[in-house]
């Protein structure tokens, strides 16, 4: 029998033969985490590593272009799509967390109507579909990031109407993630977020930079813990048993 805290691989091969590399730990209602831009799925380790300790079921990959996963990473369309095809990989009832890159691909992913009927709940970290181009173009490139990613980040500024347009019709819970410093989101952002998304939670982690997973992953473990509890008692498309485990005293 394997062992639940042990990860396992996962590999999804697209129709473009770019295989996405992933691995899962955990048992339990489903998980599924997107990192964002220049990152890996081990930034999500200590996250997963407290949440399937608290019996859920935590599934992370390398978006395309990252990590051990092939595929270039010029467009949001592939990597909404290669979400999409994540999802459909879960069962129904997921809780589907995207930072950053990994939120804004996650948006774009939904307006699949066989996504959206796949995915419970959604915990975007540190990224909104109101932000202002010009202040996200300066902070990453303040960060040394830009260059890597200019035509990418072209496209997603280019989308990002479509993405509000969206975000606007989504019917599932929703949670912002907010990092409390070092961060491309200002009030402003926020402001117009809640205008767009106005049943959406937005819980902000003071000691948290931009990568919230790197900065602060008890607490953003505990942030997204909020809303397993939700799939254990039953609420959307989850699980029909009741909350049994806290993470981070939440």
């Amino acid at each position: 029998m394997t062992d639940p805290a042990t990860s396992r691989p996962r590999r999804l091969t697209r129709p473009d033969s770019v295989v996405l590399h992933g691995e899962e730990i955990g048992t339990g209602p489903s998980v599924l985490l997107l990192h964002a831009g220049g990152e890996q799925r081990q930034v999500w380790t200590p996250v997963t590593t407290l949440l399937s300790a608290a019996g859920f079921r935590c599934v992370a990959y390398d978006q395309r272009g990252h990590g051990e996963s092939g595929g270039e990473r010029k467009t949001l369309a592939p990597c909404a799509a290669d979400v999409g095809a994540m999802v459909l990989a879960e069962p129904p009832g997921c809780l589907v967390v995207g930072a950053s890159l990994g939120g804004l691909a996650t948006l774009a992913a939904l307006a699949d109507p066989a996504v959206r009927d796949r995915v419970a709940r959604l915990v975007l970290v540190d990224v909104v579909p109101d932000i202002d181009p010009a202040r996200a173009r300066r902070f990453l490139a303040d960060a040394g990031v830009l260059d890597g990613y200019t035509e990418l980040v072209d496209d997603i500024l280019a989308q990002l109407p479509r993405l509000r347009q969206l975000t606007a019709t989504l019917d599932l819970p929703l949670r912002l993630v907010r990092a409390g410093t070092d961060t491309p989101l200002s009030d402003d952002d926020i402001a117009r977020f809640r205008h767009t998304a106005p049943h959406a939670t937005v819980t902000e982690i003071p000691q948290a930079g931009h990568l919230v997973a790197r900065d602060q992953p008890a607490a953003l473990a505990a942030a997204i813990a909020t809303e397993c509890r939700h799939l254990r008692l039953g609420r959307g498309m989850g699980g029909r048993v009741a909350a049994r485990s806290r993470v981070g005293g939440v």
